[in-house]
């Protein structure tokens, strides 16, 4: 860690915090920049040195930031949730120039681009999880209840789909049954996913048996952003929607309070596996 400062973009969700804390431990000094309408600054209290709320296309002012602060390293971490983007969307100069030149919104390219604006100014993108690699379980079946055959068959066919979709940068998850795609991931996240495909397949739970929620990292995963990635939340989607079967790419995938969201997959009697 260049000069043990690390400045973190922060979107949605448990994950900048866990990384702030961690590095926090580790002796790094944490700058966070939140994104605003996404990130509450009290989670962030002693474990950043200093948080500032930006909106979002305030690519300039981001940068300052770190630069007066001499941050040179950044991980960008957590959601940003898209009906946000349109309440927030305030560009200062250089966002607007930058959005401008853009070709396309594609995530991936989009984010590759904003990458190449901070590295312009000699800051530097890094693997998001680099203080999270505990997080990311090996292969196996982690909870006491193990897949049925036509699970097994379910899980394999999605890692198929959501493989596929995953390449097209539409999303990371799918959710089928057998040989059948009941619902992919689009802008709404995994679990609004998962809740959308549990009232298309309003089946009996006999019916639902063989249903498999899989999620997956990108065919060529950039480690710097966008991580797959599952949590508590994710379990109780899942059973709300009336799933059994939650499978996610092992090694690749930060599974964030792991011994809780096993705890909780056991308890609602659910499989849960890398794979």
């Amino acid at each position: 860690m260049k000069n043990n400062k690390l400045g973190i973009i922060a979107g949605e969700g448990k994950m900048p915090v866990y990384i702030a804390r961690e590095a926090t431990e580790k002796g790094v000094e944490v700058f966070v920049v939140a994104v605003k309408g996404n990130v509450r600054e009290e989670d962030f209290r002693g474990v950043a040195a200093l948080f500032k709320e930006m909106r979002i296309g305030q690519l300039g002012a981001t940068i300052k930031f770190f630069q007066e602060n001499g941050v040179s390293q950044i991980v960008m971490a957590g959601r940003v949730q898209h009906s946000t983007i349109f309440k927030n969307l305030m560009p200062d100069l250089r966002g607007a120039k930058f959005l401008a030149s853009l070709k396309s919104m594609q995530t991936s390219y989009l984010l590759n681009k904003i990458m190449d604006e901070f590295k312009k100014e000699g800051l530097e993108f890094v693997n998001s999880a680099m203080y999270l690699e505990h997080f990311m379980p090996k292969k196996g079946v982690l909870s006491k209840r193990k897949p049925t055959e036509e699970e097994t068959k379910s899980v394999q066919y999605g890692y198929k789909i959501a493989k596929g979709i995953a390449d097209l940068d539409i999303g990371l998850t799918c959710v089928v049954s057998q040989s059948a795609v009941i619902a992919v991931e689009g802008m709404e996240g995994t679990d609004n996913c998962i809740l959308r495909a549990g009232e298309l397949y309003k089946k009996s739970d006999e019916k639902k048996a063989s249903v498999a929620v899989v999620k997956v990292a990108r065919p060529d995963q950039d480690n710097r952003f966008d991580l797959p990635v599952i949590g508590k939340g994710t379990i109780e989607s899942v059973v709300t929607a009336g799933f059994k079967v939650l499978a996610f790419e092992a090694e690749k995938t930060l599974v964030l309070d792991l011994e809780d969201v096993i705890a909780l997959a056991d308890k609602h009697h659910l499989c849960l596996m890398a794979i």
